[in-house]
Order: structure tokens, then sequence, then C-alpha cells
């Protein structure tokens, strides 16, 4: 980022950027400042566009190598076309060689570092990697946008607006955009503004679904279910998500039975700081036995359905109502 962040101020820019990783906001946040130092503001006449499978890459090459209309520079963006996979050969031969008007953008979720697109995009451009920030970047960002917008807001309730919406940037952008809305005469952001107004993402669900599991509460658990199924959310990713929360809790409590603290867990299992203390307590509710017969479970239940021999909305019904009797 440091690199890309002198190369824009300096104006000593590459003839190739790959944006990849998994946090889009930051893809598209990265990809517009790219361009913007590229282009300038208002030349579209030498800016190319292309997005999604089925990009025919010689149509690409051919206007990479037509010369700019009274300008230095002919910009090519190219988004989510999967050639960091496969299919991009053509474009890996032509940056060996490109015409020096020709520079290329491309953003991408999913690349394969092996490709020989990537490794010539690494040779001769810039790779950045778009990874979802740590809890204290997101924490300092959140404070960055309720403090333009003349907000406020405590630790402790900033924490819990960040265990509702997920680290998501996308998501907690549009529902910071809420929660300013909703506060519109006041000053200072409480916990109570962020229950009324923000959605409570499917992960933070299905951690209370597990919750209600281990405190048997059945029927909170079911409610829980039922919500997710009236989002529309399929029963296969509920379970899904339930089997990765149990599979989180058994590691987080192997982990904590060595010795380390939340802080390291977290680090460890992929758990942002402000919700790894949760996931140690809610750990500390089940036995190891528990843990690991509940993840036998739900292996056996994703089997029942995929055979044919168990209804997916009953099946997971009944996976909830047996731990949580």
């Amino acid at each position: 980022m440091k690199k890309l962040n002198e190369e824009i101020r300096t104006g000593q820019l590459k003839q190739a950027y790959l944006l990849c990783g998994e946090e889009a906001y930051l893809r598209r946040q990265y990809r517009d400042r790219v361009k913007k130092a590229l282009m300038g503001d208002g030349d579209l006449m030498n800016l190319h566009c292309f997005e999604g499978k089925g990009i025919n890459p010689a149509e690409v090459v051919d206007l990479a190598e037509t010369m700019p209309f009274f300008a230095e520079r002919r910009v090519i963006v190219i988004e989510n076309s999967g050639f960091f996979k496969r299919g991009g050969e053509v474009l890996a031969d032509y940056l060996a060689e490109q015409a020096k008007t020709a520079f290329f953008v491309f953003a991408e979720p999913e690349i394969d570092k092996r490709s020989r697109l990537y490794k010539a995009v690494a040779s001769r451009g810039r790779v950045i990697e778009c990874k979802t920030p740590d809890d204290s970047v997101l924490r300092r960002w959140v404070l960055e946008l309720l403090t333009k917008e003349g907000k406020k807001i405590t630790r402790r309730d900033l924490d819990f607006f960040l265990e509702k919406t997920g680290t998501d940037m996308e998501n907690i952008r549009s529902e910071v955009e809420k929660l300013v809305c909703y506060c519109l005469d006041r000053d200072v952001i409480a916990a109570r503004d962020i229950n009324e107004v923000c959605v409570r993402q499917i992960s933070s669900r299905i951690f209370e679904m597990v919750d209600a599991v281990a405190d048997k509460k059945q029927r909170r658990a079911m409610e829980l279910y039922y919500d997710l199924l009236t989002l529309k959310e399929p029963p296969m990713r509920i379970l899904f998500l339930i089997a990765r929360q149990f599979n989180l809790l058994l590691q987080v409590r192997e982990l904590k039975s060595k010795g380390y603290d939340a802080r390291a867990i977290g680090a460890k299992v992929g758990l942002a700081g402000f919700i790894a203390g949760k996931y140690v307590t809610q750990a500390a509710k089940f036995k190891e036995a528990e843990l690991k017969e509940a993840l036998r479970d739900c292996v056996e239940t994703e089997e029942f359905v995929k055979t044919g021999r168990m209804n997916d909305i009953l099946s997971v019904e009944l996976l909830i109502v047996k731990h949580s009797a």
C-alpha cells in the first residue's frame, strides 16, 4: 500500500496493477485511485472497462495496441475476469512486450499466484492485496467516518457495532450511513441506536444460536433458526455455518487449555479481537466431547440430506433440537 501511495503521489506509475483479495471495498477504492492517477479527470476517450467472464483477450490486446487519442495513456480496467486462475495466457504474453502507452488495472477477488498472468504483473507491475483489516484499523476507520459526520461513540458501543456488522467494509460503511441518518439530531451514537438500526449479519445470528444451544435454550435456538429461514437462508448454508462455529469453538477451547489469551487465540484462528473474547466464553460452555460430537452430527446431517434420506429443513432442525435438549 505504501509503495502504491508513493507511486500515485510522484506520478511514477506502473503499466500494470493487480488489486486482489476478499475485501471488495478496498479493491474498489484503490481501483478508482489508480484509475484517476492514470487518467486524470474527464478523459473517457482512452478508458476501457471490462467486467466478468467471457472477456475476449484478443480484443483487449487490440485496444492496448491502439494509440491513445490526444493523451499519453490508454487505460484498460479488467474486473472479476478469472484470468488469474485460467485463460490469461494471451494477456501474460502481451504484458511482456506491451505498448508503452498501454496501462492495465486488474481487480480480482481470487487469484492463483502460479498463473502466468500473475507472474507477469508481479514482475512488470504492482500487486496489491486487499485483505480484511485487523480490528484496530477497522475501529480507526469507523471513528473517522463518524467524526466526519460530527458523531461520537464509546469504545464499548463501537465494538458492539462491529460485532453486529461483521468485518465487511462495504457493509460497515452502509450501516454507518444508516446510523448517522438515524441520529441526525444527536452527537453521540449509543447501543440502543445500533440495536434499532443495524442489521445483524448471519454469522452473528449463528453465534447467538449456538449460544442458545449451549445454554439449553431450545425455544430461542429454534426461533433463530426459523428467522434465518424467513430471511431465505438455505438450510445447507445454515448447517455449514453451524459446523464452522462448532469447529472454531473446538479450536478456541484447545488453545485456551494451552494457556493462550483471547487476543492470541483470535490471531491464531482468524477472529477479530473485538469478538475473540466472546468465543472464549462460549467455548467454555461446552465440553470437548460435546463439540466433537456436534461436528460429527453436522457431517452426518449433510450426508443424510445429500443422499436423500432426510429433508434439509427438518435435518438441521433435528440437529439443533438434539444439542439444545
